[in-house]
């Protein structure tokens, strides 16, 4: 458990804060571990009937931390890391996941928005996943889902290119259902998330069911990803973009 996973729940309405504002809410392991356990106890529950993924102040969250990774990368556990159990969390659940960006997604912060059912974004929001700048490759089944999402061209330039989309530009691409002034976006969403957990639960399990329909698909893609990912993250070049974070300098590839 950690203090910087805040949740809350409210009349069949689970919140899940990302609360590291003093490092922009990037994600540790120990983060992922307290996520994942929120969105398996919300799946397999009555206690509520709609889950928000925010972040606190106006940070969505800037992504994994690298530090973090780079010391749990070069572990030889066999069992899941938490990143691994939050990944197949918000794939597997059954149940509706929401996703109120408040600020800047980065990397995870964009690429968890595949797998929630419903995505809204304040006006500041803004969506990107430079993962080849940092010596790593797409995961969470990003390099198959986004494509699908907003189109193999926008896709190459997120993914490749390392572009990043305003909440204007996520809209017109699909990536967001709506965008909300910043200061209505919680406001907004809770609306909605009250309005899906009042609907036919048995109903909203099976639309989604319905609608979410390739997930083995999707999940053999995962694990072909991950494989990839972890191998990057034992990468020169992953060692050298932690490097180059830490001394506040541009990383030298070669």
């Amino acid at each position: 458990m950690t203090d910087n996973i805040l949740i809350t729940t409210e009349v069949r309405v689970t919140t899940v804060t990302i609360d590291r504002q003093d490092k922009k809410n990037a994600i540790t392991q120990a983060m992922y571990g307290a996520m994942a356990d929120a969105i398996e106890e919300y799946g397999q529950t009555d206690t509520a009937r709609a889950l928000i993924l925010t972040g606190a102040g106006d940070m969505f969250t800037a992504g994994n931390d690298l530090q973090d990774f780079s010391i749990q990368g070069s572990g030889k556990s066999e069992e899941m890391p938490p990143v691994g159990r939050f990944l197949n969390a918000i794939r597997d659940c059954p149940k509706p996941l929401i996703a109120a960006v408040n600020g800047p997604g980065i990397g995870i912060g964009l690429t968890m928005l595949l797998h929630c059912d419903l995505v809204y974004a304040g006006q500041s929001a803004t969506f990107g996943a430079p993962f080849v700048k940092l010596g790593l490759v797409p995961e969470a089944g990003a390099s198959i889902l986004l494509p699908a999402s907003v189109g193999m061209a926008v896709a190459n330039d997120i993914l490749l290119a390392g572009r990043t989309l305003t909440a204007d530009e996520a809209h017109s691409y699909g990536l967001v259902a709506r965008v909300f002034a910043d200061a209505d976006l919680m406001t907004e969403v809770q609306a909605i998330a009250q309005s899906v957990a009042q609907s036919a639960p048995v109903a909203l399990r099976r639309s989604k069911a319905l609608i979410r329909n390739q997930k083995d698909q999707i999940a053999d893609h995962m694990a072909a990803e991950i494989s990839v990912f972890v191998e990057q993250l034992k990468s020169p070049d992953f060692a050298e973009s932690v490097a180059a974070l830490m001394q506040k300098r541009a990383p030298n590839y070669g």
